[in-house]
């Protein structure tokens, strides 16, 4: 234990945010800058390093989270950084947009507050690269086995990493014009920088990793070619099919899949664009969807100068505290206040859009809704609750619905689905088709960083293993493992 009565003397401290006034005007990630550091090493001291950490349960990666901890404590941050790296190949993603499955399953979380497992992990890696520690790890020699990874997200550059370093030649392929995939293009600048993504692909450039940008396999690559070409093909192409709202008044301007709004906003950051071609300046923005995407749009919204902003969820508003049904360690449905909205808007819980209304020139002008109440488990309208709110802007963050199958990626591998309409895969990531394996979103569905990353890693464990015959790749987790399920 790193200190026996931290968790006694200490307590919990996160990391401090810049005023609100302040962050809107920008796009910077919303802390203050080396706020952890005075910090981090107490609050790594409240670790109590159980005898069983069932934060390990937590995470899907395996982290061994108590280890580095301690090391963080005692300020050995090169220590910190190698043990944080022997699971996580981006702990500075998780460490920023991961909800920390890990600080729910914390033993100390039974009665106090968690340990701040998730900004010490930031807090290790932001030193590491700060001091040097984080350096290329090229093979000592080459397998001459060739892998193709499609996609270029977490799960895709994880899978890319761990084969480049077991000695086999890796080529990513990205559809989009930049490497990153939702990291990229998804999550807003000021929840992480993507300064964070280009430094780690210089580093997998160093390593020896391929990238070939604007090239959609599928469509501009014929997937049976490739599968031809490489020795190995993983497809981590993401769950990007968003869901939609068929009501009426759809078809009008202004109503925009969140995939479409947040994408533009990070061109501008990126330099591409002077102006969001869909912008929320001066115009009152519904956001339908209470997840983190939604929470993306709103965050943009208020930086882009919106006169208000509505979020909308279906589903009632979570407790402030577990349920019976969600007991410790498992991961509680909370209300949760993010720094999006910390800046304004509201949020209204309970509610279902039953049709848009545009002026003349067919552009949304307001968003009819209705409160809702769960039956048996499904929503039923409660006569008499319908209202009107105005909306120039809105957008559909409600999750995605499956893998991409318009651009002829599944039909053209021949690869098969499963009852969700997610690529079916068995225990070591292998697809039905030989030597295809699949990894993240586009075989599990919609889920966490944490996930994918830990996907990642254990399908090129898979891949591996078929190259080679065996594999001393690190394997955190297989398909069919519901122990770890989040």
């Amino acid at each position: 234990m790193a200190d026996p009565k931290g968790f006694l003397t200490t307590g919990r401290e996160v990391a401090q945010t810049r005023p609100v006034d302040e962050r809107v005007k920008d796009w910077n990630e919303v802390y203050v800058p080396g706020s952890l550091l005075p910090i981090i090493s107490k609050q790594a001291g409240r670790c109590m390093d159980c005898g069983i950490p069932f934060c390990h349960q937590g995470c899907p990666l395996g982290n061994l989270i108590p280890e580095w901890n301690d090391y963080a404590y005692r300020e050995d941050w090169t220590a910190a950084s190698e043990r944080l790296h022997a699971t996580n190949n981006f702990p500075e993603f998780t460490g920023r947009l991961c909800p920390a499955p890990c600080e729910s399953a914390c033993v100390l979380g039974i009665n106090q507050p968690a340990v701040t497992i998730k900004n010490v992990e930031v807090s290790i890696i932001d030193q590491a690269w700060d001091r040097g520690d984080v350096t290329p790890q090229p093979p000592e020699r080459l397998s001459g086995k060739t892998v193709a990874v499609i996609g270029s997200g977490p799960a895709g550059l994880a899978a890319a990493q761990q084969l480049t370093r077991a000695g086999h030649t890796v080529a990513v392929y990205e559809r989009a014009d930049r490497i990153g995939g939702l990291l990229r293009y998804g999550i807003p600048e000021f929840k992480m920088e993507k300064s964070h993504i280009n430094r780690r692909i210089e580093q997998m450039r160093a390593e020896g990793t391929k990238f070939r940008t604007e090239v959609e396999v599928g469509t501009d690559v014929d997937a049976a070619k490739l599968r031809r070409r490489y020795d190995a093909v993983v497809i981590a192409a993401g769950a990007t099919v968003s869901r939609d709202l068929p009501v009426p008044g759809r078809e009008l301007n202004g109503v925009h899949f969140a995939m479409e709004y947040l994408p533009l906003a990070n061109k501008v950051q990126e330099g591409d664009l002077t102006v969001s071609p869909i912008t929320a300046e001066g115009k009152h923005v519904v956001v339908i969807g209470g997840g983190d995407t939604g929470a993306d749009c709103v965050g943009t919204a208020h930086r882009q100068g919106a006169l208000s902003v509505t979020q909308l969820e279906i589903m009632p508003r979570p407790g402030e505290d577990r349920n019976a049904g969600q007991p410790w360690p498992t991961f509680p449905m909370l209300y949760k206040v993010t720094s999006a909205h910390e800046e304004g808007g509201e949020r209204i819980y309970s509610v279902s859009t039953t049709h848009f209304e545009g002026d003349e020139d067919g552009n949304v002008q307001s968003l009819h809704l209705i409160e809702v109440e769960f039956k048996d488990g499904k929503p039923a309208q409660k006569p008499g609750t319908e209202r009107v709110i105005p909306a120039q802007l809105v957008t559909l963050a409600m999750g995605f619905t499956g893998t991409d199958q318009a651009n002829g990626l599944v039909q053209q591998f021949g690869v098969e689905l499963d009852a969700r309409g997610n690529v079916a895969r068995d225990d070591q990531y292998a697809t039905n088709v030989d030597g295809v394996f699949v990894a993240g979103d586009a075989g599990r569905g919609q889920s966490l960083i944490v996930w994918a990353i830990a996907e990642g890693r254990s399908a090129a464990r898979g891949v591996d293993r078929f190259l080679t015959g065996a594999s001393a790749l690190p394997a955190p987790i297989r398909p069919t493992d519901r122990s770890m399920m989040v």
